[in-house]
């Protein structure tokens, strides 16, 4: 009886070392530039081009940009934010800051890393996306919702 209930307890600190170690690993599994650009894509009204230079995809919903990745480091988007979240995440996290070359008050430059998990740069984009859709005349508005 006490070889089975000292098993039992083995295998439960096995199991709590494997969950463990599986979250290690998920927070270290990354979105690089192309899922970032493929997320983005996704929504509804979506395009990209490069209007600035050769490096930089902006990403816009109906001719709006929500989205700026850097093709030169590869690790880098630009995305707007909540002026009031924007300061909450950047408090935050280390590797979200005012966006580079961009208004500061409205746009954070996330740095997508092992110390960010991709929900988090997930959920930032759909902020994005839905703060500049929320901006836009109520009839384009309409179009996106068509479309889906």
């Amino acid at each position: 009886m006490l070889y089975f209930n000292l098993s039992i307890k083995l295998q439960n600190i096995f199991y709590s070392i494997f969950v463990s170690i599986i979250a290690v690993i998920r927070l270290t599994i990354n979105m690089n530039v192309e899922e970032i650009r493929d997320y983005c894509l996704a929504k509804n009204g979506t395009e990209e081009s490069f209007p600035f230079d050769e490096e930089t995809l902006v990403i816009k919903v109906m001719n709006k940009m929500f989205a700026l990745v850097s093709l030169e480091d590869g690790s880098k988007v630009n995305l707007k934010c909540d002026p009031a979240k924007a300061i909450e995440l950047r408090e935050r996290y280390a590797e979200i800051v005012p966006g580079w070359h961009m208004n500061k008050k409205n746009w954070n430059t996330v740095t997508f890393n092992q110390s960010i998990p991709d929900d988090l740069v997930k959920e930032l984009i759909d902020h994005s996306y839905n703060l500049v859709v929320a901006s836009l005349p109520k009839i384009k508005q309409q179009q996106l919702k068509i479309e889906k």
